[in-house]
């Protein structure tokens, strides 16, 4: 499959700027990086596509050969995705990663930081609109309590012998010379000759931490709690990544939320439509009453201010709104069933529409239809 072009790839003009380039790149980045999409190998390449796009475009001098040649400028050169010169992110990417993902820019590299995990918390409606706090396991890596994450048994360490300290080793590919991290030593220009028994040197062990979540009242669906510093420890005594609790709300069987304010129906019957009635209605504090009208008809809203959810950011109420649902009564007894044919006979002298408000609209809807099929 042939490549393609790199100003597409980047979605950018050829008159793009230097500033204009790595803002396309930095949100390109952010969207399709692995750490972010570790089990998506589509937005994986994205990304390795990408990355190469700019490796490019960011180089004045590599740049001017691709506007005049194409990919034809890095045949048997530079190669395509994947190949040598795009391995490291430190060396040309630092400037855009170092504030994403932890990462150190040119000279001798760090550790990166650890990764990033994701929690997700179920909760009842009532959990998530008055807040709540639970413990949570979350399997991670944490620093190895030998070696306290250095990876050393004696706490020491030693020059690389593959980059003599510095961090970094120079690859030749072709007629380009690219610096990149150091395979052995992963940039920080130092190793480990005695490594720690139980970590095997990686300065990290597998282990099951127990955490307290305060989960904050009006949370809702897709929310995200940022524990810093709570998610996997870093290599080599580096930095961790935090921990996103992300919340979920159980679906509840009264009722159903949107943005700050809650809906209901509320099954009233035909007689109680008709007449009019005062009746107790659920909120998440308790009952209230709310008055439904007389002649009230299937489908009319009530709305009980400030009994909704207090929202979480800017701490205002919402609203319940009531939706009312006529019953048709159902299991008649025959005296039931014989007032019911004592009211139906009032409306069959005559004048019965006006009774109902929707039947002479609906009527006329209905002459209107049969008038375009027939003409």
């Amino acid at each position: 499959m042939s490549k393609r072009d790199y100003y597409e790839v980047l979605g950018v003009e050829r008159s793009v700027t230097e500033v204009e380039l790595k803002k396309s790149f930095r949100r390109l980045a952010m969207k399709y990086h692995p750490d972010r999409c570790p089990d998506d190998p589509e937005a994986q390449e994205k990304f390795k596509e990408a990355k190469e796009a700019y490796e490019v475009l960011a180089d004045g001098q590599k740049r001017a050969m691709y506007d005049q040649h194409g990919h034809a400028a890095f045949e048997g050169g530079m190669g395509g995705r994947g190949g040598a010169g795009f391995g490291d992110m430190g060396d040309i990417f630092g400037d855009i990663f170092g504030d994403i993902f932890g990462r150190s820019g040119g000279g001798r590299g760090r550790p990166r930081r650890g990764a990033d995990l994701r929690y997700i918390m179920e909760l009842d409606l009532e959990e998530a609109v008055f807040g709540i706090e639970r413990a949570i396991e979350i399997p991670t890596q944490v620093n190895c309590h030998h070696c306290n994450g250095s990876g050393s048994a004696d706490g020491k360490t030693v020059q690389c012998r593959t980059c003599h300290g510095h961090g970094r080793v120079r690859m030749q590919n072709g007629i380009f010379s690219i610096q990149q991290a150091c395979p052995h030593c992963h940039g920080s220009g130092q190793t480990i000759e005695k490594p720690c028994k139980s970590c095997h040197g990686e300065g990290r062990l597998e282990e099951t931490r127990k955490l307290s979540v305060r989960i904050p009242a009006g949370v809702d669906n897709g929310d995200r709690i940022r524990l810093a510093g709570q998610g996997e420890a870093g290599p080599s005594g580096a930095e961790s990544g935090d921990l996103y609790v992300e919340v979920s709300v159980r679906e509840h069987v009264i009722f159903q939320r949107d943005g700050n304010d809650l809906h209901c129906e509320v099954p009233i019957r035909f007689s109680q439509a008709a007449l009019g009635v005062e009746l107790p209605v659920p909120t998440l504090e308790g009952e209230v009453p709310i008055t439904i009208p007389p002649e009230t008809q299937t489908g009319q809203h009530f709305r009980l201010r400030g009994r909704g959810v207090k929202s979480v950011r800017s701490g205002r109420h919402g609203d319940l709104i009531c939706r009312v649902v006529v019953e048709t009564p159902v299991r008649l007894t025959r005296e039931q069933r014989e007032l019911f044919e004592q009211l139906e006979a009032t409306f069959a002298g005559g004048g019965a529409e006006k009774h109902m408000p929707r039947a002479q609209t609906w009527v006329d809807g209905v002459k209107q239809f049969w008038s375009r099929v027939t003409s």
